[in-house]
């Protein structure tokens, strides 16, 4: 992977991070590192499961993996949320 591919994962990662940090209601006790952590794993996974779906076979912006990667942002949040409340 080249290096602007390296970078575009990491802002990606961000944006989709930080949307799942606004899904989850209350405040959370995780940092932005943490945040911007499970937004690039969840940007990651999403992508997979779009890609095992079948989602990129039309053209333009696939909002259904947006939809997914959001969700799995906000589940990665809340429950790294949680493991940081019981610590």
């Amino acid at each position: 992977m080249a290096i602007s591919g390296i970078i575009s994962a990491i802002v990606i990662g961000a944006v989709i991070g930080l949307l799942g940090r606004l899904v989850v209601p209350g405040r959370q006790q995780i940092g932005v590192l943490a945040t911007i952590v499970v937004g690039i794993v969840a940007a990651f996974v999403g992508a997979l499961i779009g890609q095992a779906l079948g989602l990129y076979d039309s053209k333009g912006i696939v909002w259904l993996v947006w939809i997914i990667q959001i969700g799995l942002a906000a589940l990665g949040i809340a429950a790294l949320d949680r493991h940081k409340r019981r610590s």
